[in-house]
């Protein structure tokens, strides 16, 4: 087969000229890639989707093609979702009123059956379609359907209130063992999988999980190389309210400390908690990342800078 035809260029291809120029910065970014795209050859990312990114539909398309793009060079990128607005939209529509306990959502039989459907069903299915839409191969693991591809297994969360009482928050759940060879069977196949926040009981009856300790469940089992948290904000800060204050690169001693004196505080506590949790058990890197910015997973992956936040262990 022919090469396909270049563009036709009415000037010669010197130096200096705007087109060329374009073209020379295009090659610097494809050897700056380069090596990471080595160092990180068969290594597993797990990429935890799920927030106000599920409701962007632009950002969403290029976090899916830069997964694309992670699977063709070699990564072995696995996908971990939530779908609370989505399902949220689906109880209203049903005329369903959510009801909350110590935060939570509280998961009845209707909540259930519409969570089962929307996230283990529909937007799973969504997300699968999308990446095989944009030139990957992506495989939807949910409990529905013909084949029943569920990987994630678990229990009831309980819960403690103020007062010693046991919080009862229905049929919400707790990861405690995944299908690993499922996953990585997959993963060496080129295959994407795609993961909703569902796992099932011992009853054979399915439980809704909070999509972040899903990613955290995944990430350990399978001994991902990396934990990607794609969020609304560009990583962790030492002001909250300032872009420009952002930590590119944050070590296990230095988070606990920037906790400590309150420089990390409202909701990214627990989220950087949860971070120091997952390295403590065998992650060796967990990023958190602004989802909305255009291919900010390339770019935290493959340029020496990267974009957000990357957390890393106590040193060997």
């Amino acid at each position: 087969m022919r090469d396909s035809p270049r563009p036709h260029h009415t000037h010669p291809l010197e130096p200096g000229r705007p087109y060329v120029q374009d073209a020379i910065e295009k090659a610097d970014v494809l050897i700056e890639a380069m090596g990471w795209i080595r160092e990180f050859r068969d290594k597993v990312t797990v990429i935890k989707l799920g927030g106000s990114l599920l409701d962007d539909a632009d950002a969403l398309r290029h976090l899916l093609v830069d997964i694309v793009f992670m699977e063709t060079v070699g990564m072995r990128p696995i996908v971990v979702h939530g779908g609370g607005k989505a399902i949220s939209r689906a109880m209203a529509e049903a005329g369903v009123e959510p009801r909350f306990v110590e935060g939570r959502r509280y998961t009845d039989d209707q909540t259930l059956e519409i969570a089962c459907r929307v996230l283990g069903g529909e937007l799973n299915e969504w997300i699968a379609d999308r990446i095989e839409e944009f030139g990957g191969r992506a495989m939807p693991l949910n409990h529905l359907g013909e084949t029943d591809n569920n990987v994630l297994f678990g229990e009831p969360l309980k819960l403690t209130g103020a007062e010693g009482e046991e919080v009862d928050l229905g049929h919400v759940g707790t990861v405690t063992r995944v299908d690993r060879d499922s996953i990585e069977n997959l993963c060496y196949a080129g295959q994407v999988p795609v993961i909703p926040s569902l796992c099932r009981g011992a009853d054979g009856r399915m439980l809704n999980v909070n999509a972040d300790t899903v990613a955290m469940a995944v990430a350990q089992a399978v001994g991902a190389d990396k934990l990607v948290y794609l969020s609304d904000v560009n990583g962790v800060r030492l002001d909250k309210d300032d872009d420009g204050s952002l930590i590119h690169t944050l070590g296990a001693p230095e988070a606990r400390g920037l906790i400590e004196r309150g420089a990390i505080a409202g909701g990214m506590i627990p989220k950087v908690e949860a971070c120091l949790e997952t390295l403590a058990r065998g992650v060796r890197k967990i990023h958190i990342i602004d989802g909305r910015l255009r291919h900010s997973l390339l770019l935290e992956i493959y340029t020496n800078s990267g974009v957000g936040t990357m957390i890393v262990g106590e040193p060997e």
